[in-house]
């Protein structure tokens, strides 16, 4: 990953691919990580989705992992785990085309409904799936480890 990666629109600008997530992207994985989330997931959480055989996905730009997302499937629902975007590359519509990516694979799988938790902190995201069409479902109290304790989360789903 370049340490200053140019920023461009995902709108203007759609030169980007897909494709699945595999061990030797995991060095990449974690060097976004730690810099978007304050409690990163580790490589071993990253390898464990890999060898469990969730739908781990890569966004990239010129050979650059920009983004990622892993998916489980359970009989006819998913679960989005992790949808991430690069720091560098926020804000520019990206981790709107990988949720989007992420739909079209659920859906592939029959998936009837989609799922996620996010914090409740956590504006942006929260923005992004209302306007994808989650709805919030319920809280998950102390879900997530934060600074002081332990943070909630915001379950959403989505019929597909």
């Amino acid at each position: 990953m370049s340490a200053t990666p140019k920023a461009f629109h995902a709108e203007q600008n759609k030169q980007y691919t897909f494709r699945p997530m595999n061990i030797a992207d995991l060095d990449a994985v974690m060097e976004i990580e730690p810099h978007i989330y304050t409690h990163p997931w580790t490589r071993g959480n990253f390898s464990d989705s890999l060898s469990s055989g969730y739908s781990a996905w890569v966004l990239e730009r010129n050979d650059e992992m920009i983004g990622y997302a892993l998916l489980m499937m359970v009989m006819d629902e998913a679960h989005l785990l992790n949808l991430s975007i690069a720091k560098a590359y926020q804000k520019q519509g990206l981790g709107r085309d990988l949720l989007e990516h992420m739909m079209q694979i659920a859906r592939n799988h029959h998936a009837l409904n989609m799922f996620l938790e996010v914090r409740p902190s956590n504006i942006s995201a929260i923005a992004l799936y209302e306007k994808i069409g989650f709805n919030e479902m319920a809280i998950r109290r102390n879900y997530y480890p934060a600074k002081s304790g332990r943070e909630d989360a915001v379950l959403m789903g989505l019929a597909l």
